[in-house]
């Protein structure tokens, strides 16, 4: 099971990068930095069913929950000339990072894909995965560092799993109130109202520090907190491919290139 979402007619034979998550599978087709097509695929076998009828350019996977072995493995329709996105892997950002080795691929990506957007700008990205992340880099394209939370469901699932008698629940069709009547509204409450209060308590922190700061949402639970945020905010679902997708290019220009960095 696949679905797709098409964006605008590609020129030539497209790249295509694979943000290879925890439950699916999401690839993006790009014609040069142009994003012409998205798709969600529930296993590495509907990815391959596709590629058999499609023409690929330049390939890059990226997974924080998978080793390198394992990706090509399930994935050798691609062939044996594809990228996996690792620490080794060289980016158009620079890292202040004490432990690169253990930033998650995802969290790289994401801050290229912010500098590629808004380049010259310092971005705050929020990151609603199963994890809640928050990176900043800034104007110079330095990845500074941030902070990892548990993210929507964990929550629901702490409170059901480290208690004897808390109900698991799920988010809620309608937003709660924070004065909750019984306890499944108020569970709910909790992770809603506090997840929000916490991003923006974040995003003022950093907008203290950084007046001119882009704050950019992205990750698979942001539709539900975007008109909870404090503006300006950039909702960007396909932020994390995007920055694959300048990464891939990045990559492949100096293949051919003499000189370390290319604008491409």
């Amino acid at each position: 099971m696949h679905t797709h979402r098409q964006l605008a007619e590609p020129s030539t034979a497209m790249n295509l990068v694979v943000d290879w998550g925890n439950s699916a599978l999401k690839t993006g087709w790009f014609d040069g930095p142009q994003l012409v097509k998205v798709g969600r695929h529930e296993s590495p076998e509907a990815l391959q069913a596709e590629l058999k009828h499609s023409a690929v350019n330049h390939v890059i996977v990226s997974s924080t929950s998978r080793p390198a072995e394992e990706i090509r493995r399930q994935l050798t329709v691609l062939g044996s000339d594809f990228w996996v996105l690792n620490s080794q892997t060289a980016v158009p950002i620079r890292k202040a990072y004490d432990t690169p080795n253990t930033l998650g691929a995802d969290r790289v990506a994401a801050a290229v894909g912010a500098v590629a957007v808004f380049p010259g700008q310092d971005c705050l990205v929020l990151d609603l995965g199963t994890c809640l992340t928050a990176d900043f880099v800034d104007r110079n394209a330095i990845f500074q560092g941030g902070l990892i939370s548990p993210g929507l469901r964990m929550r629901f699932r702490a409170m059901h799993e480290q208690t004897a008698r808390l109900p698991l629940v799920d988010v809620p069709t309608d937003w709660p109130a924070i004065t909750a009547k019984n306890t499944r509204d108020a569970l709910q409450s909790g992770v809603m109202n506090g997840l929000t209060f916490e991003m923006n308590g974040i995003i003022d922190s950093y907008r203290r520090e950084y007046p001119g700061i882009v704050v950019l949402l992205c990750g698979g639970d942001a539709p539900a907190f975007e008109s909870r945020l404090k503006p300006p905010i950039f909702a960007m679902p396909e932020l994390v491919l995007i920055g694959l997708n300048r990464i891939l290019r990045y990559n492949v220009e100096n293949l051919h290139a003499a000189t370390p960095d290319v604008n491409v």
